[in-house]
């Protein structure tokens, strides 16, 4: 009998507050520019415009502090961030905040499950890329930097000389020339844990991507879209905005991250040599043109993308496995291979039929 008369006073409800059940959501869109070296985009649905302001400001302030905490280049001032650990490499244990702690110990376990395919002390080796790819970015043909030269900056990569102290919050790179580079994982964490702080502040409708590092939360407040969808870029027409996508994706709560070699390379010989590089040989890693990866948290995503990139195929696909995300390879002749479970949300290849 209880429930009955609940079911009458709750149907009574919204026949006289009707207001309550069906208040009006409109989409709004911001970017900026300026951390991790990228485009930062948020797209979602609010009741009213300053909330949505409310959210991007934030989101931009965020960005800003992790891009500051996570910056090897940069000093800033009352911050220890990862410069200040390279400065102090062999010379004395860096007390670092809370955040930047749990970020490396974050990192350092998904350099034990990869195998040290993704390797955070790598940085000796990739500001050699790294500076040559400025030598040569605008050049019509560049140069390989020499074996010899990588191989004895290899001799700092070893992650047994990264000591993380957790009684002290410290950080020491036990080695003299010593440096990390948390490329491969900064901006799919970032985005992940901002996201996060926004869905906790109210944010509940809302893509956000950070460089290619996109993660959604709940479905659009949209009456004509039940998903959001996501575009793959084509290897072979990035740097044309207006080619058509190797392929979109169709989702809600999941995050998709692509690593490919269309960004951040310069030309050897008219072949492209890229950022993405292969800790086992030094050199760029040349098995696919893209690899996506779909997953619920975006820090994973991200790191997942750059480790199955630096794996032959079959390895590859036993590490997605493993791992449980769902992937899409883009081979170097344009052959396209995916797990069984990406066809659920792909619509060239598995045929969804979602908006």
């Amino acid at each position: 009998m209880k429930k009955k008369i609940f079911c009458v006073f709750f149907c009574l409800l919204l026949v006289f507050f009707p207001g309550c059940s069906s208040q009006k959501y409109t989409r709004y869109r911001g970017e900026f520019y300026g951390t991790f070296d990228t485009v930062v985009t948020i797209v979602g649905y609010v009741q009213k415009e300053r909330d949505f302001d409310r959210y991007l400001q934030y989101t931009q302030e965020r960005f800003r502090y992790f891009h500051q905490l996570f910056d090897r280049y940069e000093s800033y001032d009352g911050m220890a961030n990862i410069k200040t650990i390279n400065d102090n490499a062999g010379i004395a244990p860096v007390k670092v905040s809370e955040d930047l702690f749990g970020f490396l110990q974050y990192c350092m376990q998904w350099c034990e499950k990869s195998d040290g395919q993704v390797n955070i002390a790598l940085g000796p080796v990739l500001e050699i890329w790294h500076d040559y790819r400025e030598r040569y970015e605008n050049a019509a043909a560049g140069e390989l930097p020499p074996r010899e030269k990588l191989e004895q900056a290899n001799l700092l990569t070893d992650l047994q000389n990264v000591r993380l102290n957790e009684k002290e919050q410290t950080v020491f790179l036990t080695e003299k020339g010593m440096s990390l580079d948390v490329g491969a994982l900064a901006k799919g964490y970032t985005t992940e844990k901002v996201g996060k702080e926004l869905f906790d502040m109210g944010f509940t409708s809302f893509s956000i991507s950070g460089g290619g590092n996109v993660r959604t939360f709940s479905a659009p407040q949209d009456p004509e879209r039940s998903h959001w969808s996501i575009s793959i870029m084509n290897p072979d027409t990035a740097e044309d905005p207006n080619a058509e996508p190797v392929d979109f994706v169709y989702l809600n709560d999941l995050s998709v991250v692509t690593s490919g070699d269309y960004q951040r390379y310069y030309l050897v010989d008219g072949k492209k040599i890229h950022h993405i590089i292969d800790p086992d040989t030094l050199y760029p890693a040349d098995y696919y043109q893209s690899v996506t990866v779909i997953t619920e948290n975006s820090g994973e995503a991200d790191l997942l993308s750059t480790w199955l990139f630096t794996l032959p195929l079959e390895e590859s696909k036993k590490a997605a496995q493993k791992s449980g995300a769902q992937v899409l390879w883009v081979l170097q002749d344009d052959t396209v291979v995916y797990t069984d479970g990406y066809l659920a949300y792909s619509k060239n290849y598995g045929g969804a039929a979602l908006n």
